[in-house]
């Protein structure tokens, strides 16, 4: 009966993102909300957590994206790097994940690539290359970013002296297994998704965005072709803002004795890479605006503000429902998964792979299943080489730099597939994942 109970609950969670995706915009977020409704007052789920911190990042990050792009810097990048694009324009697939990829390495969180993801859209829509290329790569290049930082929640969680600590794995151990194995995943996964899909002006749905005047076009490269011969002047003074921003992000990031401490109940308390982001980024958008000369009412009139808004809502509803869903039967997933790691030892990575789906949190899933890892005699250095599975949360489209990565990609090509799970992410989210934990195999096998 349990069984039956959470396979129906599962089934409601799916038909609703089905729905969602297929109306659109907000829908994901309202639909889900109505999947929040039905587990807590049907089923009797207690509410999970609420994605306070994802939104706030992104109502941040957002404001600063959008206040860039009020003083014309949005274009004035998109310009700069259209001129080189030009000349090897393909290289958008392989440059916008890697620098994602690093921007998350280093300060140890995916949603710095919030800033990100829109230009790398822009950039590919402009350059006439289809933005789910590299948009896919990249949102998946984040949390690859995570398993191998030395400054995230996951690595923290791996090398702690209650689990890998006190078995001769050290930091440096992560980073040299998992960094080199996320760098070939990425540049695998670059190279097969630059051959997915139809070229972008061949595409139904960007056509039929051209034809509705979604899309310009014409109008798009006049715009381009203006911003490269007149730039404008103050831009530049706004991106150098704008990356000053992102570069304070970074070093918090990598230097946590920089981040301000407090003391409570007489204990010192750092302040958490959340709030540093949100508090760096909101408060470098008035510097945005003063030295690009622009207006905060054109800042919200944007696309780029109204895509962040819309996958602001879409996250509240969305993640919302899932995480209610899963750690409601939290429970029951973990001795199910349990007993079969029990049985095949070799299948710890799928289990690691499944559970992060259910948790949407790679130190989660650490602390959830590595002590039974450890418990079934698995070394600690195959431990390693395993962590990338912990990035599987990218198989059900709900997360939230997915669902912003979708509303960033204003040609419709980065979507949600009919099935639900048959979306932008699912290629490059499985070839990263075997890609890296095979080349993790190989580091170990020959390094140590």
């Amino acid at each position: 009966m349990v069984t039956f109970l959470i396979i129906l609950q599962l089934f409601i969670v799916l038909a609703l993102i089905f729905i969602g995706a297929r109306v659109g915009g907000i829908g994901l977020g309202i639909y889900g909300m109505v999947g929040v409704f039905i587990l807590v007052f049907i089923f009797g789920l207690k509410p999970g957590k609420l994605p306070i911190d994802v939104m706030l990042i992104i109502v941040s990050v957002i404001t600063a994206a959008a206040s860039l792009q009020a003083a014309g810097g949005l274009d004035y990048l998109v310009g700069l790097a259209a001129k080189f694009l030009r000349r090897h324009p393909e290289h958008i697939t392989y440059y916008g994940p890697l620098v994602t990829w690093l921007f998350c390495l280093v300060a140890g969180t995916a949603h710095t690539s919030y800033s990100l993801l829109p230009i790398i859209s822009e950039i590919a829509t402009n350059s006439k290359i289809r933005p789910e290329r590299p948009m896919s790569v990249a949102t998946i290049a984040a949390s690859l970013g995570i398993t191998g930082s030395p400054v995230s929640a996951a690595t923290a969680a791996i090398i702690s002296t209650d689990l890998l600590g006190c078995r001769g794995i050290e930091l440096k151990d992560v980073l040299i297994i998992c960094i080199p194995a996320s760098l070939i995943a990425i540049l695998v996964a670059s190279f097969v998704q630059n051959h997915v899909g139809k070229e972008l002006v061949d595409d139904p749905e960007y056509q039929r965005r051209v034809k509705e005047g979604v899309i310009n076009p014409e109008q798009d490269s006049k715009q381009m072709e203006q911003i490269e011969a007149h730039p404008n002047p103050h831009a530049k003074y706004a991106v150098m803002a704008f990356l000053m921003a992102v570069l304070l992000v970074v070093i918090f990031g990598s230097v946590p004795s920089l981040r301000p401490s407090f003391v409570v109940d007489g204990e010192t308390v750092r302040m958490g890479m959340p709030e540093i982001i949100e508090v760096v980024m909101m408060a470098m958008s008035a510097l945005i605006l003063l030295v690009g000369k622009a207006k905060v009412q054109d800042a919200v009139k944007g696309n780029v503000f109204a895509a962040g808004m819309n996958a602001m809502v879409s996250i509240f509803g969305i993640a919302w429902m899932g995480d209610t869903f899963f750690n409601g039967n939290l429970s029951f997933f973990k001795s199910h998964i349990a007993g079969i790691v029990t049985q095949y030892p070799f299948l710890f990575a799928v289990a690691l792979f499944f559970m992060s789906i259910m948790l949407f949190s790679q130190a989660a899933t650490v602390r959830t299943l590595y002590p039974l890892g450890i418990g079934l005699g698995i070394t600690p250095l195959a431990l390693v080489a395993m962590f990338p599975a912990v990035n599987g949360y990218f198989f059900i489209p709900n997360y939230p730099t997915e669902v912003a990565a979708i509303n960033f990609d204003r040609t419709g090509t980065t979507r949600i597939g009919r099935y639900v799970l048959n979306h932008s992410f699912q290629l490059a989210g499985f070839i990263t994942t075997f890609v890296s934990i095979g080349v993790g195999y190989l580091v170990i096998t020959f390094l140590y």
